[in-house]
């Protein structure tokens, strides 16, 4: 009966987390599968909008992320001069979506999903390679290597989750003529920083071909990103503090201050690729993606780790408790829900992300007078953006909480 329930899950990053703890609850015997030798993560902040606030409520979690909710006041949109083109509110944008933006280090995030996971699911160190996805009649198997040693060990599966990020070999597998992710010729920096001495306001400044943003963590520390437009593969000529200071030391408060306090040693580089073409499913036979393996985005609207949360509440959904699962059917369902939404998002975080890349002064100039004259209108103008993102509502409700004490499951 073990072997018959089994749920398989490859990639320990958020969304693979995120389905173990959600088919785990819905009665199956899930094991979690990690490359890396451990759960370190990768990363420094992320940022959880409503959407995923409340498909964390499915597995009794949106209330632990809620309470790191460090953002109170307002915030909006800078030029490198420190101009305010756009002010944004944090109780308009909770009214509006039903619940405040949250930014929190990946690891918080790692630690409280972890924390929902019997002892022995998660097995790291470990490569996993599908084999055969099976189907209605047969199970899919996986071969399974340990670090370091040339053999592997074949094992069945009821259900498998390819959470293996935008390099997926499991998806190259699935649909290997899928031309795969697509550099989208900007370049990003993460660090996370202690807060400068002087206050300031959460924003995101948009340069000529270069952004940055800087957001307050609950813990006292800043969690700040930049983009710029780069080569693919180009590298500092001597250590990535001083392409940033080169590129951004000379804007507003408190950009020099928080580069000030980075240590090179702790800056994360990635080139930004992406999906644009979408996959012609998110499923064959027993394996279903989610996802950077699914669907890649830009980061313009702080909506890849949503995204991921979303699929894996939805893929269990879908799946139920092990006894009743059938994969044709369930995965045709999680691939009809999840398809159409998360291939619209990827086109808009594109769209935006040229938008931000914009390097010709004219149009750099043309975007500043656009922004500015959309927030005369309020914060409602500027939020809007965002209508049918942030207000999604998964497929059964949450548990009842403190947040929303008035949904019933």
């Amino acid at each position: 009966m073990e072997q018959q329930h089994r749920a398989v899950v490859v990639g320990a990053g958020i969304g693979g987390l995120t389905a173990a703890v959600a088919l785990h609850l819905r009665g199956w015997q899930v094991t979690l599968l990690e490359r890396a030798a451990d759960l370190a993560p990768v990363g420094a902040g992320i940022a959880l909008a409503p959407n995923a606030q409340r498909a964390l409520d499915v597995i009794g979690l949106g209330d632990r992320v809620r309470e790191l909710s460090a953002w109170q006041g307002d915030g909006g949109m800078r030029t490198p001069d420190g101009r305010w083109l756009a002010r944004t509110d944090a109780k308009a944008a909770a009214a509006r979506f039903g619940g405040p933006l949250v930014l929190l280090h990946r690891a918080t995030l790692v630690d409280i999903l972890t924390s929902a996971l019997p002892e022995g699911v998660v097995r790291t160190g470990v490569t996993a390679t599908v084999t055969d996805p099976g189907d209605d009649h047969r199970p899919a198997r996986l071969t399974v290597s340990e670090a370091g040693t040339a053999t592997g060990t074949d094992i069945e599966a009821e259900l498998v989750v390819a959470a293996d990020g935008i390099r997926s070999a499991t998806r190259g597998t699935l649909f290997p003529d899928h031309p795969g992710p697509r550099y989208s010729g900007s370049t990003s920096w993460r660090v996370v920083v202690p807060a400068p001495g002087r206050p300031f306001a959460p924003h995101e400044t948009w340069g000529a071909g270069r952004l940055w943003g800087s957001q307050p963590l609950k813990d006292g520390r800043v969690y700040a990103y930049a983009m710029a437009v780069a080569p693919a593969g180009a590298h500092a000529p001597d250590d990535e503090k001083s392409e940033l200071l080169r590129l951004f030391g000379d804007w507003h408060h408190p950009v020099p201050e928080i580069l000030a306090g980075v240590d090179p040693d702790r800056i994360l580089r990635h080139d930004v690729h992406h999906l644009p073409d979408p996959l012609p499913a998110f499923h064959r036979g027993r394996v279903a993606l989610l996802g950077d393996a699914a669907h890649a985005m830009m980061p313009s609207l702080g909506q890849g780790g949503n995204q991921a949360v979303e699929d894996a509440v939805v893929l269990a959904h879908h799946a139920r408790s092990a006894p009743d699962f059938t994969p044709g059917r369930a995965l045709a369902a999680y691939t009809a829900d999840r398809l159409p939404r998360t291939t619209g998002i990827v086109r808009r975080a594109a769209r935006t992300g040229a938008l931000t890349m914009l390097s010709a002064r004219p149009a750099v100039a043309l975007r500043a007078a656009a922004v500015s004259a959309v927030s005369r209108f309020g914060p409602g103008l500027a939020l809007r953006g965002f209508d049918g993102i942030c207000d999604w509502r998964p497929p059964v409700d949450p548990a009842p909480s403190a947040h929303d004490p008035s949904r019933v499951s």
